[in-house]
């Protein structure tokens, strides 16, 4: 695959309109907070998503797309800021020390989803998801890094900088390619989500014309 934006995002929508025929109501449990990458996403909108669709179908397309933004602007670090790329490495191996990480490996549609539902009242689970990555921790943590000079502080703070502005370029070249790809995305909403959504809505209707 061409290693341009432009590629992986078209390759990322391909591999979610091949996913998206597989979806079913209720894939995810309902949320009790707005998704931050969903919500409001400049990226929902240019894929033509941010309106009348469940959030596990935004969700899906939102994962990808950050993992295209993110691989890229990994590689722009890695490539033009060896301080923040360095920092970002000793933060990998400090994460590393946890020998249980449930949320890591997933596909991208359950990314970034809350692992554990809500205990229902009266029914405590035996362990959940969240306790079983606290107790993974290992003792033998890595040693702290020595401390960073006032110069690596305010040269981080120009790199960090650096990496936000290619964050966004990247993200607005996201956009433009999810736009040209918004009619094959819409249709297969219409295709495959929505005459979903239609039976759920009739058969409330059918359960509540009941207590009438």
């Amino acid at each position: 695959m061409d290693g341009s934006i432009e590629s992986r995002i078209s390759h990322e929508v391909d591999n979610w309109l091949r996913w998206l025929p597989r979806w079913r109501p209720g894939t995810h449990r309902g949320r009790t907070r707005l998704c931050r990458q969903c919500f409001g996403s400049p990226v929902m909108a240019a894929a033509g998503l941010d309106t009348d669709v469940p959030h596990a179908v935004q969700h899906a397309m939102a994962m990808r797309v950050k993992l295209v933004i993110d691989a890229a602007v990994e590689e722009y670090t890695e490539l033009n800021l060896p301080l923040l790329s360095r920092e970002m490495k000793l933060t990998e191996e400090r994460k590393a020390a946890a020998s249980y990480k449930p949320a890591e490996g997933l596909d991208p549609e359950y990314e970034g989803l809350d692992l554990d539902p809500p205990p229902a009242p009266g029914a405590p689970y035996l362990f959940t998801f969240g306790e079983l990555a606290d107790d993974g921790a290992t003792d033998a943590a890595p040693a702290p890094p020595p401390p960073l000079t006032a110069e690596e502080k305010a040269a981080i703070r120009v790199e960090l900088k650096l990496a936000d502005d290619y964050a966004l370029k990247v993200g607005r070249r996201a956009c433009a390619e999810l736009a040209r790809h918004r009619e094959r995305i819409v249709g297969a909403v219409a295709e495959f989500v929505e005459p979903q959504v239609q039976a759920l809505l009739a058969d409330l209707d059918n359960s509540l014309s009941g207590f009438s």
